[in-house]
């Protein structure tokens, strides 16, 4: 593969910023993500500023993309760390350490480059590190719409938990969870 797999820094937010707004622009991207090109886009450079920083304070976020040889990136992962004892990212009781990959993305000229699994693997590789591999749980969320998504998921060796959430604004329809096995 020619792209490089690499952590954003705080001095990418800009770039962060416009592979988020094109993410918020694909065809799926209503069920895909749960935010809108509009409130993305009014959001202030602040907001971007702090998201390409990621966190290591009591939420850890760490955000991968994919970069071409020409400096274009192609995807992007993002790495949440949820801790045993406190709300996961969704505000639900958590009871264990896990990994939560959230803001999946490849630019449809890439799918199917095996580009989401490369990214998926540095952001379990980054969770792995912060603690023992034998009991960490590795997650994330899949729109029931989305059958694309999910078989793409399957193929890198997630399954189903069988723990849903509602949508969003959308209590008729939920997102599976998906856990790497």
């Amino acid at each position: 593969m020619e792209h490089v797999i690499r952590a954003v820094t705080a001095e990418d937010w800009q770039r962060v910023k416009e592979l988020r707004l094109a993410a918020l622009q694909d065809p799926v991207a209503d069920i895909a993500f749960l935010e809108t090109y509009d409130n993305a886009a009014a959001r202030p450079d602040s907001f971007w500023q702090e998201r390409a920083a990621g966190s290591r304070g009591a939420l850890i976020a760490q955000q991968f993309i994919a970069e071409r040889p020409d400096g274009g990136w192609d995807g992007a992962v993002t790495v949440l760390i949820e801790r045993a004892g406190r709300p996961d990212i969704l505000g639900l009781p958590n009871e264990v350490d896990q990994a939560h990959l959230a803001g999946v993305f490849v630019r449809p000229e890439q799918r199917g480059t095996g580009l989401v699994g490369a990214l998926v693997d540095a952001a379990v590789a980054f969770s792995r590190e912060l603690d023992d591999p034998e009991v960490f749980r590795v997650r994330l969320f899949v729109h029931q719409d989305n059958p694309r998504a999910e078989a793409s998921y399957r193929k890198l060796g997630f399954a189903r938990s069988g723990h849903t959430v509602p949508v969003p604004g959308d209590d008729s329809r939920v997102e599976h969870e998906l856990v790497l096995g």
